[in-house]
């Protein structure tokens, strides 16, 4: 059992800096500004859901749906990085909101859950590129039992959701002391933020690209 605990507060250190809880929660505070209770718990545990769910899948799969796909690491974070460039301008300069069309309800208009908050602000780039990393990792790991490697992932992933759902649930707290005025200003700083972090992911993502043609460039002037 200590093995398991060691393997769990493992891979909660190495998830949670990524997930990064408070962040996700002054983005929800901005989506979810006009929603009742009712409808913030409900997008609360939705989002909670979705990363565990894009982690697991991530685990199991994201290394062969890569693959398939040809998708590299670089460009996962230059197109995560567009989407928060994006929904950071859309926060930083909001637009009236529209009237709900006939047909289309108010769950369906309001439904952020997915995206952005679990996809990419949550379980993003770097969150899908150090678990696919790790999965690796574990496939020749030999400091752990087989059976806890086994066991840990899935539990480290349910815990890493309930500490999240926690964290937004506590977001009306928030919302009573911040006022109408506090959120929108949150909103503001946030879209920043997101417009900051998504031009960094794309930078990070040309960086690695053109050291990766460096690197192979390097090795072919070096080969015979």
């Amino acid at each position: 059992m200590i093995d398991l605990f060691n393997a769990l507060a493992l891979g909660l250190l190495a998830l949670l800096p990524l997930i990064n809880p408070p962040t996700t929660v002054a983005v929800f505070l901005a989506f979810s500004a006009q929603l009742s209770r009712e409808e913030k718990n409900k997008q609360a545990f939705l989002t909670a859901l979705y990363v565990f769910i894009i982690m697991t899948i991530t685990y199991y799969l994201g290394e062969i749906i890569m693959g398939v796909f040809s998708i590299s690491i670089p460009g996962l974070r230059m197109a995560g990085g567009g989407i928060l460039m994006i929904i950071g301008l859309k926060m930083l300069f909001p637009q009236p909101h529209p009237p709900v069309a006939s047909g289309t309800s108010k769950e369906e208009s309001t439904n952020f859950a997915f995206i952005p908050l679990a996809m990419p602000m949550t379980a993003g780039p770097g969150t899908i590129a150090m678990i696919i990393s790790s999965a690796a990792t574990i496939k020749t790991n030999t400091v752990f039992p087989s059976w806890v490697l086994l066991i840990a992932p899935p539990l480290i992933f349910i815990i890493t959701g309930l500490i999240l759902w926690g964290c937004l649930r506590s977001a009306d707290f928030i919302v009573k002391k911040t006022g109408k005025s506090g959120i929108d200003a949150i909103s503001r700083l946030m879209g920043f933020l997101l417009i900051c972090m998504g031009v960094q992911f794309a930078i990070n993502g040309s960086v690695e690209i053109v050291q990766g043609i460096i690197n192979t460039n390097a090795h072919l002037l070096r080969s015979p």
